[in-house]
């Protein structure tokens, strides 16, 4: 089976958010097009960390360390996102 074939693309509008903060993190996401930001609440006030935009990765923490997401991520510009299964990420590992 090539890789191709097993490569997921999801499509994002301006303000979906891709996983929030606390959620259980299976997942890593490549940016094709688009743009997101990465955001944590801190103090009770979201803060934003950083944008991520075309070829950036997020998300690939919780694949490494298998903890809750340390912050969200919300679509800022139109997107279109590879997801990256945790199969997918430890092939690419080895």
């Amino acid at each position: 089976m090539s890789s191709v074939s097993i490569l997921q693309r999801q499509t994002y509008q301006p303000g979906d958010w891709i996983f929030k903060e606390g959620d259980d993190g299976n997942l890593a996401y490549v940016i094709q097009s688009g743009e997101e930001e990465i955001v944590k609440e801190i103090d009770g006030v979201e803060t934003l960390l950083g944008t991520i935009s075309k070829g950036g990765k997020f998300g690939e923490m919780a694949l490494i360390d298998s903890k809750p997401r340390m912050a969200a991520a919300r679509c800022s510009k139109g997107a279109t996102i590879i997801v990256v299964t945790r199969g997918i990420f430890e092939q690419k590992l080895n």
